[in-house]
């Protein structure tokens, strides 16, 4: 006992409880000192010193170092460098805690592919591959299983770093290699179970789904088919690929794995009914939760509503909130696909895989031929704006949610340039109530929110892609305020209740601690002055240091 209370007090010491971050003394034991580490879903709900130097006083969250997942020595060269130059103390506190959350608390298990103690071995060593190479098992927080969209989001602003630090290169690459059998294996399910090969044990949802295709509950945490789980398993290589160059990752598991997302693409063109004979086609997918939220399964015996062929547009059963599409034509999702797709297909004409380039480009095209067709409506007061979701028939559902991809993020997808009108005016439609049912705004915080929490929990992510978006110096600054003002455990919430910032859901929550960190960068790229004061020079990452 005497000796797990000196390792707590280490571990306490280490993270700033008593006093600033430092190694570990002679004669502890790093394995036991790693035994004693906190849960960080608790650790995250209590403030740690040191404090910042700015008024809100922000806490020092980050674990101590043995108690860190991952860590590279680049990512803590770029805080320093960063932090040092920012004139908000308190917003530097928030970068300095949630740029290396990821890596500090949801890298649950990685093996680089190369080690004496791999269990995996070269890509192709074997008939089919399966596990083999560098793997990495990325959480999403304090829910112990991998989003596949929270994953991608969660190591994108690492990305630029990976060319010159060989660990995070094979990290990232490890994660593709996951991804891409997690897409073989189930490619309608948007969240997974630790990998075989990390022998750590799966854990329940807790839920009662019926769902088809059936799934293996070792394999699968959950099982929601959202268009934009594959879009982000597309992003995760792009990504890759244009940072480092790399072609380590288009093996034949990843081939088969951009096969079988092509196949649930072509499964979810189809319409509900044949448009020759009208006769009912059931869907190949269908989901139904035994619960009281109707937002939580679909309608119609799992299927959703009925949807028109000859859009040219890919159904998605859910949206990235979890949460049920109302028409299946989800755009935000499809607009991200589209430009995943044509992406793709740039980075594998290149490499010469030109047939299979084409094949990508040309379904890229088509869904952004029918975004534009479909999803596209006039609005008697804002004119042309993008629709949320459409069912091909001319219905639409006009709303935003703060989930990515969003509308609001679409000139941060690749998908469209922020100066285009029609993307102006859903912007300015989204970002006020009279546009947009789920813009929340109370006496504390503001922003989009969704179903997903309720209607007064605006997302501090809303106002994080608005930043990115807006080119307006003021607009910026009063969004990253506004997130600042809300972060007083020094970490990015999910959602904030909009007249109490001390009321809030999940103390840690990576995804969103990542998208505060890509959007600080961003500005510091692009708008220097608003970070380090007039005259500033842009901070690019991966140039510096």
């Amino acid at each position: 006992m005497v000796i797990v209370l000196a390792l707590l007090a280490a571990i306490a010491w280490g993270s700033g409880v008593y006093g600033e971050q430092d190694v570990l003394g002679y004669g502890i034991d790093p394995e036991r000192y790693t035994t004693a580490c906190p849960d960080y879903r608790h650790y995250s709900m209590m403030p740690h010193r040191p404090l910042s130097n700015g008024p809100l006083s922000l806490p020092y969250q980050r674990p101590a170092p043995h108690c860190r997942t991952f860590s590279s020595p680049l990512v803590e060269r770029v805080i320093e460098d960063l932090t040092s130059r920012m004139k908000d103390k308190d917003l530097a506190r928030i970068f300095e805690n949630a740029f290396p959350n990821t890596l500090d608390t949801t890298v649950r298990w990685h093996d680089d592919g190369k080690s004496a103690t791999s269990k995996g071995h070269k890509i192709g060593s074997d008939d089919d591959g399966h596990w083999d190479g560098a793997q990495s098992f990325i959480v999403t927080g304090d829910i112990n299983a991998e989003w596949l969209r929270d994953s991608t989001n969660q190591l994108a602003q690492y990305q630029s770093l990976a060319k010159k630090d060989k660990k995070l290169e094979r990290l990232i690459l490890g994660a593709i290699n996951t991804q891409a059998e997690f897409v073989i294996e189930s490619p309608y399910c948007n969240a997974f179970q630790p990998p075989p090969p990390s022998g750590i044990p799966p854990v329940s949802n807790g839920q009662d789904d019926s769902v088809h295709p059936a799934y293996e509950p070792t394999r699968v945490f959950e099982c929601k088919y959202e268009i934009d789980s594959l879009a982000n398993f597309l992003a995760l290589g792009n990504q890759f690929y244009k940072s480092t160059g790399s072609k380590e990752f288009m093996h034949k598991r990843w081939y088969l794995a951009i096969e079988t997302l092509l196949e649930v693409m072509d499964e979810q063109a189809k319409p509900t009914f044949d448009p020759q004979t009208g006769k009912f086609h059931g869907n190949e997918y269908l989901f139904r939760r035994r619960t009281q939220a109707g937002t939580e399964t679909l309608n119609l015996g799992g299927m959703g509503n009925p949807l028109n062929g000859g859009t040219g547009l890919i159904r998605s059963a859910f949206r990235p909130s979890d949460d049920a599409t109302i028409l299946g034509y989800f755009i935000p999702g499809n607009a991200m696909m589209a430009a995943e797709l044509k992406q793709a297909a740039e980075m594998l004409k290149a490499v010469g895989k030109s047939e299979i380039a084409k094949q990508l480009q040309t379904r890229g095209e088509s869904i952004e031929k029918g975004i534009w067709e479909h999803g596209v409506v006039t609005h008697n007061r804002y004119g042309q704006v993008f629709a949320f979701e459409v069912d091909g028939y001319g219905s639409s559902i006009l709303m935003d949610d703060a989930n990515l991809p969003s509308l609001l993020a679409l000139p941060v997808l690749g998908f469209i340039k922020k100066e285009e009108k029609v993307y102006q005016n859903t912007r300015k439609m989204i970002l006020e109530q009279a546009g947009n049912p789920y813009f929340l705004e109370g006496q504390a915080f503001g922003g989009i929110g969704g179903p997903h929490v309720g209607l007064q929990h605006p997302w501090p992510l809303s106002r994080l892609v608005q930043a990115m978006t807006s080119d307006d110096d003021d607009e910026i600054s009063d969004a990253l305020k506004a997130v600042r003002s809300s972060s007083r455990l020094g970490l990015v919430h999910e959602s904030i209740h909009v007249d109490r910032v001390t009321e809030y859901t999940r103390s840690w929550f990576a995804w969103a601690n990542s998208v505060f960190a890509q959007t600080i960068l961003d500005v510091a790229a692009r708008k220097p002055h608003l970070l380090f004061g007039q005259g500033a020079e842009p901070y690019e990452i991966g140039k510096h240091p």
